[in-house]
């Protein structure tokens, strides 16, 4: 009892002194003002250290930074490069007198050499060359061809021209180059100007093309084939389940892989594009629409007045091997038709799993012939 009643007497004691002074209230018009620069001086330099104990400022950390660059300052980062070939003395800002703008590549074998050498001669100072080899032979080239030594050799034996070019053509390497040139071995160039070329594909902006093919030497497409009293040519007619509003690929948009030539940014979505396994490239041509922007038949063609004779020389027949009964040019081939059927399929099955991760449904644009 006696707890209790010392309990109800602080408690009507601490009411009764409540009511017997005015509130007191504390603002910041009350306090002084040096007391307040003080609370604001203290807070920001509390904020100031926490932030300094979370990012640790002796370190370089720019998450902007090609991914793997994170830890370099900005204006130290490289991320493209080029061909181009320099000196081993001297200053480096002098290594140069002349930047090409234009990147041509031949894959090739010491059979095709006078070939080349007609081609290479086509194509001026303005243009690095870049030759891959599939049989191994590069020395000999120096030997019998001056031009040989100021050009660029890449040997890996019994490859593919898409081989090499997924692996020594990356886009950051040759993000120099207006325009890539990746061209068969088997190419008859007595009609060809490069520079003209180059100057047609400007005029008539065309991000993918290739020169027209004599007609009278046997096209596998339509389209591919050289007209006439034009300058550059975009659509042709073929089998008429083939062609379609808008135009597609063979009729339209489309170009063969033995001649393609590449604005820089259209390589570097085709670059992506090329499959690492799937080294002959076949179905790529119906697939080229998809980096250009729309509509695409309007970016890519053909230029008639620099045209080409394709030979038809099947020289990566000599470099398969004979197997299960068949000859060595039977096994290139019919891996030829097995890859198309597979990059059709990946194409596919990709589309698809992107709209489904959109849900909507795929669109009618598939790159396939049905």
């Amino acid at each position: 009892m006696k707890l209790l009643a010392t309990a109800l007497f602080a408690t009507a004691f601490g009411i009764l002194l409540g009511l017997s002074f005015p509130s007191l209230w504390i603002t910041k018009a009350n306090l002084p003002k040096n007391l307040l620069r003080s609370i604001t001086i203290s807070n920001r330099h509390s904020d100031i250290a926490a932030l300094v104990h979370a990012i640790d400022i002796s370190k370089i950390w720019v998450p902007s930074n090609p991914k793997g660059a994170e830890r370099l300052p900005p204006g130290i980062i490289a991320s493209e490069s080029d061909l181009y070939l320099r000196r081993l003395w001297g200053n480096p800002e002098e290594d140069l007198k002349k930047k090409p703008r234009y990147l041509v590549t031949f894959t090739v074998g010491y059979k095709q050499r006078q070939n080349i050498d007609a081609c290479v001669k086509k194509f001026s100072d303005n243009f690095t060359i870049v030759l891959f080899h599939y049989d191994g032979r590069t020395s000999e080239w120096d030997d019998e061809f001056e031009w040989s030594k100021n050009v660029i050799h890449i040997s890996v034996r019994k490859q593919t021209k898409w081989w090499y070019a997924k692996r020594f053509l990356h886009p950051d390497i040759v993000a120099r180059y207006d325009y890539i040139f990746m061209w068969d071995e088997d190419l008859g160039v007595d009609h060809f100007d490069a520079e003209e070329y180059i100057h047609m594909v400007k005029k008539h902006g065309l991000e993918i093309s290739q020169p027209g093919l004599d007609p009278e030497k046997g096209c596998t497409w339509q389209i591919t084939k050289k007209r006439e009293h034009v300058e550059v040519h975009k659509e042709t007619d073929e089998k008429l389940e083939w062609c379609s509003n808008p135009p597609r690929p063979p009729c339209a948009a489309f170009v063969e892989i033995m001649a393609p030539v590449f604005s820089r940014d259209a390589w570097r979505c085709v670059w992506h594009m090329i499959q690492n396994d799937l080294v002959h490239g076949w179905g790529l041509d119906f697939a080229l629409r998809r980096c250009v922007e729309e509509p695409a038949y309007e970016k890519i063609g053909i230029v008639d007045t620099q045209w080409i004779v394709h030979q038809f020389i099947p020289s990566l027949g000599s470099q398969g091997k004979e197997e299960d009964g068949k000859s060595p040019w039977q096994g290139v081939k019919d891996r030829c038709h097995m890859e198309w059927k597979m990059f059709e399929r990946r194409v596919d099955e990709a589309e698809k799993e992107y709209f489904k991760s959109l849900q909507v449904q795929t669109p009618s644009n598939s790159t396939t012939l049905h």
